[in-house]
């Protein structure tokens, strides 16, 4: 059912009230409110927010449900991109599978949409995009699935992979993907030029994953820039992971961070644990547009990660160093506004009429929200129920 009368909420951790939601929007707040023959929720004096997202994942890598993957070797980058394209079939990672098994995980645990990364490679053409095709189709009606088509094995250096990204970006990815165009292709004027070129001719924007830190990441974001001036790009591009920006540099960043206001240049962060990151607060106080993901879980890359993006925030927060509640709630917001407005989601909120997409979190303020380890109560998407104490609607395969 889209219509549903939600009792006893508490929306961003305010005071209790009910929500009347009418063909999937919020129609009426209140107390005591009726609706004959809507179905009736008790939200139990429980917090609700806005849908989780998880605006940076990768959907098609997760060894969830397979046998413990082990892992027994150091790699680099370029390694461990070459051992997930080549050992794909032989592991088990059947596209559709696996991310129907990551999506319902997300599900379970809040999520109302993801942008998800898919690789497009010469080695298994759209293979795994139609299996996210048809995970994104199934699921239609729990979870909007945003498909970024991603050249995880470089663009230059894998001659066809150009002609691949066209042919996904017709097919219907919303989102055109790009990585380390230094680091990988090394060739960063012919991979970011033929990027661009593709993003224009198809209208789409762009989320480039940028691993490169340092002077060569600044580097690169620079080569972004330019881009995104020529072809009129302001407000279209993300830059993923985004390492340089955590670099001790003060000074360096805060130019970095002074472009990337003025071109309104979206920022996505998983928080990594090992490597250096963006401040979350920086770009707060900078102004930057700021979301979050669960990137890869469990998969070839590592055995770390969960498909929840409390548990992302979590991650965030620690390594960030927040401890003050207006801080943690801050790092909330990036997994839930933050990614609305990096993938610029329309009717997103708790307003009336805005679409009904609402997670229930146990806690009494949103900082405790964020650190208290509890199944979500509740999970409601488009009005319907899609998960109940972190167990989705529907079963994993």
């Amino acid at each position: 059912m889209s219509d549903l009368l939600l009792r006893n909420v508490r929306p961003h951790a305010g005071a209790a009230t009910d929500i009347l939601i009418r063909n999937g929007r919020i129609a009426e707040y209140g107390t005591n409110l009726s609706a004959e023959g809507v179905a009736v929720e008790d939200g139990q004096g429980h917090i609700v927010i806005p849908g989780l997202i998880d605006a940076h994942t990768h959907l098609d890598k997760t060894n969830w449900g397979l046998d413990w993957h082990v892992n027994g070797k150091q790699a680099s980058l370029r390694e461990r991109i070459d051992f997930e394209r080549e050992m794909r079939l032989e592991i088990g990672l059947d596209p559709h599978v696996q991310s129907m098994r990551h999506a319902i995980g997300l599900i379970a645990h809040g999520s109302s949409h993801i942008r998800s990364h898919v690789d497009i490679d010469t080695t298994h053409g759209l293979k795994i995009l139609e299996g996210v095709f048809e995970t994104r189709e199934k699921l239609k009606d729990l979870i909007d699935i945003e498909i970024v088509a991603f050249p995880q094995s470089g663009l230059m250096v894998m001659p066809g992979t150009l002609e691949l990204l066209d042919e996904a970006l017709k097919q219907g990815c919303e989102v055109l993907g790009g990585i380390d165009p230094c680091g990988i292709d090394r060739d960063p004027k012919g991979q970011l030029d033929a990027l661009f070129a593709l993003a224009v001719k198809h209208g789409k924007p762009i989320d480039i994953h940028l691993h490169e830190m340092g002077e060569l990441g600044a580097f690169t974001m620079e080569l972004i820039f330019e881009r995104i001036r020529a072809n009129g790009m302001q407000g279209k591009v993300a830059i993923s992971h985004a390492f340089t920006l955590g670099a001790n540099d003060y000074l360096r960043v805060s130019a970095l961070l002074e472009e990337l206001r003025e071109l309104d240049v979206a920022i996505l962060t998983t928080g990594a644990p090992s490597v250096p990151v963006p401040s979350v607060l920086r770009l707060k106080e900078a102004g930057i547009r700021m979301g979050a993901g669960c990137d890869g879980i469990r998969d070839t890359w590592g055995p770390w990660g969960q498909p929840d993006m409390i548990d992302r925030a979590k991650v965030i927060g620690m390594k960030n160093g927040l401890r003050r509640d207006v801080d943690l709630e801050h790092v909330l917001h990036i997994c839930s506004q933050g990614g609305a407005d990096v993938m610029q989601l329309e009717d997103y909120g708790l307003d009336v009429g805005c679409k009904a997409d609402m997670t229930l979190l146990t806690g009494q303020t949103l900082a405790h929200a964020v650190v208290d380890v509890a199944p979500r109560p509740l999970v409601v998407k488009g009005g319907r129920v899609t998960a109940r104490n972190g167990k989705a609607v529907v079963e994993m395969p």
